[in-house]
């Protein structure tokens, strides 16, 4: 389907939803929305953004009220938890997770809310990623992809021509920055914030990753032990990741010295930009190199919308959730946290737009990217095994089979009891 057939059929799937057939025979239906803060400064603008779509959809469906609650990050998952376990669940949810809550029978599946325009806009890897047993139940409210990123004038002052792409390149980059004296020649963050992220970009470029073709954990393959013997000895062991060990080193501080010109190089996401360009850094972007120079799959993350059953409001959860996936308001949220849309209409459109030319590698890398084993149930448990142990591998005495191949006992324990 073609940029304007898509967004005509998208825009009459909005248009059919408000004709007079939502809000029952009670009359009016209020629909209840947790959603995640994404403004990275502390302002309104994840609130201003919803009050918005919720103010045009209400006009043109008078029989549907939403109320909208924004929580940070840091709460959310926990927050809707918690009213799910109290009985309160809310109509919709955006999150971190759905899986427990498809397991459990809580949620509505996307063909039962969406209009099949909508459904099918959505790019293959996120639906692949947001189904449980086969089934979607996850819609990808909003995504991105990992690329290198490089400080270049770092790099022109160490004299390196041209960014990696192998694994020796990069190496041999950051022994030149270091002998420029940059603190962190490659940030490598392993510590407990967000080291399931990291782990994965490397284990995807060393062609390897969390599962083996039939869709298991396989954390201790040969392809993942080459890969966190090679981190140990090439870059951990001669002091060419900084300061502060990788296992100690979370994601934020990573990104906060990034943005200081402390960082040669190091595996970054699109809102990072933003940060580093405010401070004056020029970002050089490319894709992470590989073991060969070989092109590997990006990592690709993705946030969730979902609707519950709880209170029944099917008709009205799907009507609100067609007239979120409208080019205009994907197109709106992903342009305004520097994030990338999850459908192909919006994605086209974004792609073409000179104003976000700085999101094109991004965009990219997106339709072939692979992403965390969020499906299942049992990731939660092993995402948390993996934060916690896996920068013990790339320590100097580290022993990367052991540890891998502990996570991964934890792993198929884990499966097993899905």
């Amino acid at each position: 389907m073609g940029l304007a057939a898509a967004a005509t059929a998208l825009g009459l799937t909005t248009a059919l939803s408000g004709c007079g057939a939502l809000g029952g025979d009670g009359g009016d239906v209020t629909l209840t929305l947790v959603a995640a803060d994404y403004d990275l400064t502390g302002g309104d603008s994840t609130k201003k953004y919803w009050d918005g779509v919720v103010t045009a959809f209400e006009a043109e469906n008078p029989g549907v009220k939403v109320q909208v609650r924004i929580e940070s990050w840091n709460d959310v998952d926990r927050e809707v938890a918690e009213l799910v376990k109290a009985g309160k669940a809310p109509d919709l949810a955006q999150i971190g997770a759905y899986a427990d809550y498809a397991a459990a029978d809580q949620l509505y599946a996307a063909d039962q809310l969406l209009s099949i325009p909508v459904q099918a806009n959505f790019l293959a890897p996120l639906v692949d990623a947001g189904e449980y047993e086969h089934t979607q139940y996850g819609m990808p409210f909003v995504a991105s992809t990992r690329l290198l990123f490089y400080n270049e004038e770092l790099f022109d002052k160490a004299g390196i021509d041209a960014p990696p792409t192998t694994w020796d390149e990069l190496a041999a980059a950051a022994e030149k920055l270091k002998k420029k004296g940059v603190a962190y020649p490659f940030a490598l963050p392993l510590g407990p914030e967000e080291a399931q992220a990291e782990t994965m970009m490397w284990l995807l470029s060393g062609g390897g990753g969390y599962l083996d073709g039939l869709g298991h954990y396989k954390v201790d393959s040969e392809a993942n032990v080459r890969t966190f013997t090679w981190l140990r000895d090439n870059l951990v062991a001669k002091g060419l990741t900084g300061p502060v060990a990788p296992a100690k080193l979370d994601r934020k501080a990573a990104f906060a010295a990034f943005a200081r010109g402390e960082v040669g190089m190091l595996n970054g996401h699109p809102s990072l930009m933003q940060e580093a360009a405010k401070k004056g850094v020029k970002v050089g972007k490319t894709a992470l190199p590989s073991t060969d120079g070989r092109d590997r799959a990006a990592m690709g993350v993705a946030d969730w919308i979902m609707g519950f059953k709880q209170n029944g409001h099917r008709k009205e959860i799907g009507a609100f959730l067609d007239f979120v996936f409208s080019d205009e308001n994907v197109l709106k949220f992903a342009g305004d946290n520097d994030l990338l849309p999850a459908t192909v209409t919006a994605s086209e459109a974004m792609r073409s737009d000179p104003a976000h030319a700085d999101l094109r590698e991004f965009l990219e890398a997106l339709p072939d990217s692979q992403l965390p084993p969020v499906g299942k149930t049992s990731w939660a448990q092993v995402s948390g095994t993996v934060k916690q142990d896996i920068g013990k591998a790339v320590a100097p005495d580290g022993r990367p089979a052991e540890v891998l191949g502990r996570i991964a006992r934890q792993a198929t324990a884990a499966e097993s009891a899905e």
